[in-house]
């Protein structure tokens, strides 16, 4: 396991550390909202977003300059044209999981009263696309695509 840590390059590293980091704070958020008793979003959930989307920022700071600091000419290499078609074709699943979540979102919209079932619905969707796509590269990326 150490030695696939220490083969990964920096870009992947900080996949990785997107990675969980989104999944732990989305996770929060919605153990936090969920049940909700309420048709429309309270503004203490807007709080509650708008924290969790500032701790995660401060996560990704702290989380990749640690990681630079531990190996700074990996941290500066440049991307090459493998690094941008597994981005691209990763680009294009976390599209498609978004525009579905878009679609399910208006139909919810439509369906029930009060906005909080389609906030949270674009939200979890919309999480889920970036997971998909940090995922896929992840797979590109182990799979030495």
């Amino acid at each position: 396991m150490m030695s696939n840590i220490l083969d990964m390059s920096f870009y992947e590293k900080s996949l990785w550390l997107l990675f969980f980091s989104l999944l732990t704070v989305s996770g929060i958020y919605f153990a936090s909202v969920f049940p909700h008793t309420s048709l429309s979003v309270q503004p203490h959930q807007v709080v509650l977003m708008v924290a969790l989307v500032v701790f995660l920022v401060i996560l990704q700071i702290v989380g990749n300059t640690v990681l630079a600091l531990l190996n700074p000419r990996a941290a500066s290499a440049r991307t090459d044209e493998r690094d941008h078609l597994i981005e691209l074709k990763s680009a294009r699943r976390g599209s498609f999981v978004l525009a579905t979540g878009v679609f399910c979102s208006l139909c919810v919209a439509l369906r029930w009263e009060g906005n909080f079932a389609f906030v949270n619905l674009l939200i979890a969707f919309w999480v889920l696309a970036q997971l998909v796509e940090i995922g896929s590269q992840l797979f590109h990326y182990r799979q030495g695509v």
